[in-house]
């Protein structure tokens, strides 16, 4: 198994290590400590493959494990975050946030199931399909989301806490957006994927 389908693995084996951390609030600070393991997961994620393209490693398994490992981190954390409405319903927020949140989250996680099956009929017709820039921000801006609303978690006791919870929700919010406008320029983009072959 060679550096980069190491990494991916390493994804996979923290995304368990990520929820039991995130619940386990008889340590101090478990929510700063999921941040890093959630922080560190993703950046294997850019390292798996930004290695694999520079050393020419790119193999089967590491396309078929890299997205699937990639989304279940998200998705796991996204759904996480919804179990504790208090880093929600902050500030100007506040009786809507966990609405707001658990909409957006309905969204981005529609989306992603919406490309993956848009992926396997292009697999079927031996299409590639290789992803946008829209795609990548779009991702970044999600993770950088997910850490701020974790971290914040930690400190919602004092006056730094609410604010960067807030801000964390307008990030939400904004991944929101852009995996709508990702997944519909994705669509378009590839919709020789969706028409019918000629006999």
């Amino acid at each position: 198994m060679n550096l980069p389908n190491k990494l991916t693995f390493a994804r996979i084996v923290l995304i368990p290590v990520f929820v039991i951390v995130f619940y386990l609030d008889v340590i101090p600070y478990n929510y700063l400590i999921s941040a890093i393991i959630f922080f560190a997961a993703a950046c294997t994620d850019f390292l798996d493959g930004y290695i694999a393209r520079k050393q020419h490693l790119v193999t089967n398994l590491g396309k078929f494990l890299d997205p699937i490992a990639d989304k279940v981190l998200v998705s796991t954390a996204l759904i996480l975050l919804l179990t504790v409405p208090e880093v929600l319903n902050v500030l100007f927020f506040k009786d809507c946030g966990t609405i707001l949140a658990g909409v957006c989250v309905a969204v981005i996680l529609a989306r992603e199931l919406i490309v993956s099956g848009f992926r396997m009929v292009a697999a079927e017709r031996h299409l590639v399909l290789a992803a946008d820039i829209f795609g990548k921000i779009k991702t970044t801006v999600s993770d950088a989301t997910i850490v701020v609303l974790l971290v914040s978690a930690s400190f919602l006791g004092i006056a730094a806490g609410p604010i960067a919870a807030a801000i964390g929700m307008i990030g939400l919010v904004l991944s929101a957006v852009l995996t709508v406008f990702s997944g519909v320029n994705y669509l378009v983009k590839n919709r020789k994927v969706l028409k019918e072959e000629e006999n």
